[in-house]
């Protein structure tokens, strides 16, 4: 099974047609028909068929439609690492990371990690938790961004404890619950939770160590901005770290509830998967993450 007739398969996949295909992988059409005839006939199976659109995979095309992404994807990798190794830092990194850390630590990492590595891409995809964490075991994210689970199963993720922050409540500018000052006067109010129902969230976490019940859901968000503008234009309360909620970009619109209960303490760590711990790119980008909890750190001091 030859790499360019992988190639062309997968173009052809994606494209849907063949015309399509043979532009991306720089073939004429009926070059391009060839390697994948010749292909079929190696299997001994039909991979494409052709619709009134173009080309569709059949359930076997399908199938190695997808092992072969990974195929390409490890092939990648593997000629990116020795680059690296060599001293040669390019190659495409993926980072997903949860709300808290896309406001904690995200814009200084990024910062200094593209001045350092200009050739290097890297994209970032903020989710919720449990959809990082499912990506992360697909090999789809290199490296995720958040907290530290209870339940992480042991040996499973190389995981690098960064910063620790205090999550507190905040309301919209002038909100009449800023006059609160027990946890239990917030309870009915409506929150903002960071998390896909009713039974996740930090808003539950916080009022359960509290001993009280967790307070009503008035929204749901999964991403930094949607958080924001939920509490800053609403009458919703949401838990957000303490250095956010004192930024000068965010204080203008959204202040903190003084409740004589602690804010929820929450420790942001990257989870990485092991097959890739040890590549430079990824060593670099955790010294980088590192250097931004740091200054995180100092920030709480």
């Amino acid at each position: 099974m030859k790499l360019s007739a992988i190639k062309a398969l997968v173009a052809a996949v994606q494209e849907g047609s063949l015309r399509a295909a043979a532009r991306k992988v720089e073939l004429s059409q009926p070059a391009l028909s060839k390697v994948i005839r010749e292909l079929e006939l190696e299997l001994g199976v039909a991979l494409l068929e052709r619709t009134t659109r173009g080309v569709a995979p059949t359930a076997q095309g399908r199938a190695l439609y997808e092992h072969s992404l990974k195929a390409l994807r490890e092939f990648d990798e593997a000629v990116n690492e020795i680059r690296q190794l060599d001293g040669d830092m390019v190659g495409d990194l993926h980072i997903g990371a949860v709300p808290m850390a896309v406001m904690l630590l995200v814009p200084e990492t990024l910062r200094t990690f593209s001045q350092a590595f200009p050739s290097v891409r890297v994209r970032l995809s903020e989710e919720l938790y449990i959809a990082q964490l499912q990506r992360l075991r697909a090999g789809e994210v290199d490296l995720m961004l958040g907290g530290v689970p209870a339940d992480l199963p042991r040996g499973e993720y190389v995981v690098e404890r960064l910063a620790r922050t205090t999550m507190v409540p905040t309301v919209r500018k002038g909100s009449p619950l800023l006059g609160c000052r027990r946890l239990a006067e917030l309870q009915d109010a409506k929150w903002v939770y960071t998390g896909a129902n009713g039974d996740e969230g930090y808003a539950r976490q916080w009022f359960e160590a509290h001993g009280l019940k967790a307070p009503r859901v008035g929204a749901f968000a999964n991403s930094t901005l949607a958080l924001l503008s939920l509490v800053a234009s609403g009458d919703c309360v949401g838990l957000m770290p303490h250095q956010i909620a004192a930024h000068e970009m965010v204080r203008s619109a959204i202040s903190v509830i003084p409740t004589e209960e602690p804010g929820l303490n929450l420790e942001i760590a990257a989870l990485i998967r092991r097959d890739v711990a040890a590549r430079p790119l990824i060593r670099h980008l955790v010294s980088h993450l590192y250097r931004a909890a740091h200054q995180l750190n100092l920030q709480q001091v």
